[in-house]
């Protein structure tokens, strides 16, 4: 993914974050919540939003390589990487020194 793509993307899940904060906080005070207990409330709804969102948009910019043999847990996480360099750790992936149990 390139940088632009990943800026646009976060961008965006802050901007889906606020908005869903402001709508929550908004509904919260025509029940006549304090301010303080609003903020608070829109302030966590902002932060899990965010968390979730941004693991969404890294889980989906991210390749992992695993071991191909069965009971090896080795494993390579990737992101930002062109196509040769994916390849390559996918071989280093196959090629590790595989632990014996």
């Amino acid at each position: 993914m390139n940088i632009t793509r990943h800026r646009a993307l976060t961008a965006g899940a802050a901007a889906v974050s606020a908005a869903l904060s402001i709508a929550i906080g908004v509904r919260l005070s025509c029940y006549g919540v304090p301010l303080s207990l609003l903020l608070a409330c829109c302030l966590s709804c902002v932060a899990t939003f965010s968390s979730l969102l941004f693991r969404v948009i890294g889980a989906w910019s991210t390749t992992t390589h695993r071991c191909t043999q069965a009971g090896c847990d080795f494993r390579v996480s990737l992101s930002g990487t062109n196509s040769a360099e994916s390849r390559r750790w996918q071989e280093i992936a196959a090629q590790h020194p595989h632990r014996t149990h």
